[in-house]
């Protein structure tokens, strides 16, 4: 019998296998279910900062354009009434998970400001959360905002959170830095235990026939964990932080590179959508029965086997590799 057990931010998990943010954690009922399927832990729908600036949603043009745009939204921002809860909802909702099942539920907060962060970070805390995943997302449109200004914004704002609870902090990040392995380091420096990579923007579409700019829902697929994965065995072992990966877990297999890279555990929202919550239970059976036939025990034997630091050519995971592909590419005749 394998050893499937992991660690994450200093929670015990069952398994590497963790539900994102989705519609999912809305219900109860659905969570419960997510625990039988054998889901270690629950990260749950984003409280937006937009929730908590202004619930009656009358909101600045330039917040309202595109900030819903991330992996547990289905549409833009709700016209009003729309929204799943509210801000004491959300922390009531978090109350009743943590009644209702016995692994562990991270509160999700979501936005681009200090705003109240800080009071619904406690707030979250305070409900019963066992860690929190702060979801930062900024679309800089200003010329003159550089990305050292920037990114400072974002490392005092973690600082903050920080200071400001107790429990374990995950900070979920988009690829678009200059230097993912600097903005990792900071955000370690400053006491995040985790940093979940990474988030997927749903980018806006024209509709030709009407003239006007929508939004355009598209799940995840396999091929989509190459990014996370290629960063995550770069990180590991250098920057002193639990790294899981998100973005394309849809099959057992990339649970496998997950691990294999150095992540403490996969999070995946778009199979669970796509497939349904028993999709859970057929990655850990592909994942105990891949690991019996290849003789290994546990999780952590196999965690970081294929990071940067571990392989026998470190290159492939940089520039020089890029080039040895492209000169390998051959036109058919």
């Amino acid at each position: 019998m394998v050893d499937l057990a992991t660690t994450y931010m200093g929670l015990e998990l069952k398994n590497p296998l963790v539900a994102s943010a989705s519609p999912l954690s809305e219900k109860v009922d659905t969570v419960r279910q997510l625990e039988e399927a054998g889901a270690s832990a629950i990260v749950m729908y984003s409280l937006f900062e937009e929730e908590i600036i202004n619930e009656s949603l009358e909101l600045d043009h330039y917040l309202d354009y595109g900030t819903d745009a991330f992996a547990e939204a289905l549409t833009y921002l709700p016209e009003s009434g729309r929204y799943r809860l509210g801000t004491e909802a959300y922390l009531n909702h978090v109350s009743e998970l943590k009644k209702a099942v016995d692994i562990p539920i991270i509160g999700s907060l979501n936005g681009v400001s200090k705003g109240r962060w800080i009071e619904f970070a406690q707030k979250i805390q305070e409900a019963g959360a066992d860690a929190l995943e702060l979801n930062i997302y900024y679309l800089p449109t200003d010329p003159d905002l550089g990305a050292s200004e920037l990114e400072d914004t974002y490392v005092d704002l973690i600082r903050n959170v920080r200071e400001g609870i107790d429990v374990p902090l995950a900070v979920k990040l988009s690829p678009f830095f200059t230097s993912v392995p600097n903005i990792a380091k900071r955000i370690a420096e400053v006491g995040a235990n985790g940093l979940v990579l990474f988030n997927r923007f749903y980018q806006p579409d024209f509709d030709l026939e009407t003239l006007s700019v929508v939004p355009n829902l598209v799940l995840s697929n396999s091929s989509e964990l190459r990014m996370p994965l290629r960063w995550i065995a770069m990180l590991y072992g250098r920057v002193n932080i639990d790294l899981a990966l998100t973005s394309g877990v849809h099959a057992f297999e990339d649970v496998l590179k997950g691990m294999m890279a150095g992540a403490s555990v996969t999070m995946m929202a778009s199979t669970l959508l796509q497939h349904g919550i028993d999709r859970i239970t057929e990655i850990l059976n592909g994942l105990e029965s891949w690991m019996e036939e290849r003789e290994y025990t546990s999780i952590s034997q196999m965690k970081g086997s294929m990071s940067q630091q571990a392989v026998m050519d470190p290159a492939v995971f940089e520039r020089v590799n890029y080039m040895k592909e492209l000169n390998s590419f051959k036109l058919l005749p």
